[in-house]
């Protein structure tokens, strides 16, 4: 069953909470086998980082100036994104604060708004190897969200930060009340992890 199939078929919202479904964003990390205690959702980080709530009608304007100039996430128009702001959640975060660690699970991602943010994998011994530093815009720890896996690496404010969270469960949402933008969303998603993986092979096929 692909995800479109999943989509066309999801039950009322006031059923959702009465089922244990694989299928779920929410629920899918417990599926995995894995210590529940080791997941560390937005809400823990939030407070760990001492993010500050962010005006929603800033932060949906944000995240549509920017992705109207993105090549993949264009294709969602301003009632789409309009409509995103019922699922996320906005803050801003101070400088040097790691809004995601390496190795943990995480069941959210983030859409940076303003400011930089370091993208680093931390080394056996300590080293951390700077992978990328990010642009408003971009979107960091989407995998984790779309698969219940674990972190790949470290992503640290270079500056104050303006962000958008979606959350497990806000994607959770969405796919009940909007089960078509969840479907482009995710195939958005998609699109884009493809991409960078195919960059990262080539690089790794140009160092052979």
């Amino acid at each position: 069953m692909g995800i479109f199939d999943i989509l066309k078929t999801r039950e009322p919202t006031d059923r959702m909470e009465d089922r244990q479904d694989s299928v779920l964003f929410s629920t899918a990390f417990a599926g995995l086998g894995v210590d529940a205690s080791l997941l560390v959702p937005w809400e823990a980080r939030a407070a760990e980082v001492d993010a500050k709530r962010l005006e929603s009608a800033r932060g949906t304007k944000l995240l549509q100036n920017l992705w109207s100039k993105d090549r993949y996430m264009r294709h969602l128009d301003l009632k789409a994104i309009q409509e995103l702001e019922r699922h996320f959640d906005f803050a801003t975060v101070p400088a040097d604060r790691d809004i995601i660690r390496q190795d943990e699970y995480g069941n959210f991602m983030v859409v940076l708004l303003s400011g930089a943010v370091a993208v680093d994998r931390v080394q056996p011994w300590g080293e951390r190897l700077r992978l990328a530093e990010t642009r408003p815009g971009e979107i960091l720890g989407e995998m984790s969200l779309l698969d219940s896996g674990i972190r790949f690496s470290a992503c640290t404010t270079m500056s104050e930060c303006e962000i958008g969270v979606l959350t497990a469960e806000g994607m959770d949402d969405m796919m009940a009340a909007s089960p078509h933008l969840a479907a482009s969303l995710i195939a958005l998603l998609a699109r884009k992890l493809s991409l960078r993986l195919r960059v990262v092979s080539a690089r790794l096929s140009e160092k052979k």
